[in-house]
């Protein structure tokens, strides 16, 4: 009887303890805990603004016509069923049939047309630019649609396909159009194999969609209950993994390699570099300042940063050093790299040649104060800037400022608050900053292209949309628009190459690491993680990365018990 008791005594504490945590009891084995994609508390469901919206509202709660496996450089069919060009200008898509929102509308054609079409009302939506491009959309039945373009860009469709969350006509054309990108959306209808149930300033929640039109192609996800976790320190989400807590971190957690075998956490390798290759982390070079206005000043900046103590100090193995394009090592960006040209116009870590290169330049001690000056004998003092509490990136700073000291060029590393470095991101109130905002694994390296090389940015106060630099060079971008435009293979690989020795040439920008795909996992309660061993998704839950592996990694998860 005592030992009864004493059973039923922890049962109510734990009981307690649910509620506490979640306001109401959820049984643990039926739940799934992750954290690193919530910075704010959940206030917005609105997939017309990704950017805005919790993580997993577009590919938990609405979903995409296709998802892309990075792994396998695959278009995953998902509310299609298949598409096809069926010539130069036309793309046609077979939906699923009896997909069925979560209010039991039907999923149709129209949704799709509708989707597309509201944007032609609303051109703050942001894939709203594809009516330069796109001629019409058709309805060819409930379950086919045919997309029709004036000047296909078949790169930048390919990556729409898994972009555009579709939304439902029946709902959304009740709102005034005006109004689209202003809604929280907080009671969110979608297709998706998740639903919105509650949130908290700290938390999101969702509950499973047991009417999911997919569990008869994919089958149901196990967890009932997703929660999405506002967790701001490293340190506790490294403690809420070790103690079972937490099922899947996608932060950069230092300390990982050391304590991964004690505490039993999953990586996706289990030795170094332990994690994927994400994005790329670059240097932007204000290009409109003097001396990086200067290609021979940029070039030598870039032999003389040394990536082997950042590799090994600030990240402890888990990521890798960036090729000198800057493409990450995925089939659908390495297919284009042009290992001559990287051979030919690359570069590599010397001392001896950024020093040579400064030489030509004129750019010399004249004053023996052991910093050069310009070619004129004007000082040079440059800043390198990241935000601050990005603790690794600041450390990473620190040792590139030190770097191109050791080669004479003063430079010191500085670490505004966020704002204050976006607004000089924008507005190019910078010498030098890291960033990867558009560096990230994608089905095509034209979004690389595109976001370093942004043609529009040099003519606006201020860019939002990358080449932060506000570097000019119409040849590139020329070739940058006709890569998109391509579709034969062999051409695109031609027009890669030239983008490719252009940007080694001028070196506006320099790729410097590849930020991992922070992966750590707790098998407490959770098993079956993908990982090099069964590679069958990318273990992102990040805004934007349901759909090129997470939804994939929730549907195949494993209760341990």
């Amino acid at each position: 009887m005592k030992n009864w008791l004493k059973r039923m005594g922890i049962i109510a504490i734990l009981l307690v303890f649910a509620v506490s945590m979640f306001g109401e009891t959820f049984k643990r084995e039926e739940t799934f805990f992750f954290g690193g994609g919530l910075w704010s508390a959940p206030s917005n469901w609105n997939p017309l603004v990704p950017w805005a919206a919790v993580p997993g509202t577009i590919g938990g709660i609405y979903e995409t016509l296709f998802n892309y496996d990075p792994i396998s450089n695959e278009l995953v069919p998902w509310l299609a069923e298949k598409g096809y060009w069926k010539n130069d200008n036309q793309y046609y898509v077979k939906l699923r049939e009896n997909i069925k929102w979560t209010d039991g509308e039907a999923l149709t054609a129209d949704d799709v047309v509708f989707t597309f079409e509201i944007t032609k009302k609303n051109k703050g939506i942001p894939y709203a630019s594809i009516w330069n491009w796109l001629d019409k959309v058709e309805k060819l039945s409930d379950y086919e649609v045919l997309f029709t373009f004036s000047e296909p860009r078949y790169h930048e469709w390919d990556y729409q396909l898994y972009q555009i969350a579709i939304i439902p006509e029946h709902i959304w054309s009740k709102y005034p159009v005006d109004s689209l990108m202003s809604l929280a959306n907080e009671n969110p209808i979608g297709s998706g194999m998740y639903m919105a149930e509650s949130h908290t300033d700290d938390r999101m929640i969702f509950v499973r969609n047991d009417n999911w039109w997919g569990k008869d192609v994919f089958g149901l996800p196990a967890p009932k209950r997703l929660v999405e976790l506002k967790i701001f320190s490293n340190n506790v989400a490294l403690g809420m993994l070790m103690k079972g807590e937490l099922d899947v971190s996608n932060f950069f957690l230092p300390g990982i390699p050391s304590i991964k075998r004690i505490y039993g956490i999953k990586t996706w390798f289990k030795d170094a570099p332990y994690m994927l290759s994400d994005n790329t982390a670059l240097l932007f070079l204000n290009t409109k300042k003097k001396p990086m206005d200067d290609p021979k000043f940029r070039k030598a900046l870039a032999y003389s940063i040394n990536v082997a103590p950042i590799i090994r100090r600030v990240f402890e193995y888990q990521v890798e050093p960036a090729n000198p394009v800057g493409f990450l090592p995925v089939d659908s960006w390495m297919k284009y790299y042009d290992k001559d040209v990287v051979e030919k116009y690359g570069f590599k870590y010397s001392p001896a040649e950024a020093k040579k290169l400064l030489d030509e330049a004129g750019y010399k001690d004249i004053d023996g104060d052991g910093f050069r000056e310009m070619p004129n004998g004007d000082k040079i003092s440059l800043t390198i800037i990241v935000p601050f509490g990005w603790t690794d990136w600041m450390e990473s700073i620190k040792l590139i400022a030190a770097d191109f000291e050791k080669i004479g060029i003063k430079t010191e590393p500085k670490f505004p608050d966020y704002s204050k470095y976006a607004e000089d991101m924008y507005s190019d109130g910078f010498d030098i900053l890291l960033n990867n905002f558009g560096s990230n694994v994608t089905s095509t390296p034209w979004t690389y292209f595109n976001w370093l090389f942004e043609s529009q940015q040099i003519k606006n106060e201020k860019a939002y949309g990358g080449n932060w630099g506000r570097y000019e060079n119409e040849k590139l971008f020329s070739l940058v628009a006709e890569f998109n435009k391509t579709k034969d293979l062999e051409k695109g690989k031609k027009i890669a190459s030239e983008i490719e020795k252009i940007m080694l040439e001028e070196m506006p920008v320099i790729p410097v690491w590849y930020n991992g795909m922070w992966f750590q996992a707790s098998e407490k309660y959770w098993t079956n993680y993908p990982d090099e061993n069964q590679p069958y998704a990318w273990p992102s839950l990040w805004s934007g990365r349901w759909q090129i592996g997470g939804s994939m990694m929730i549907l195949k998860l494993k209760p341990a018990k």
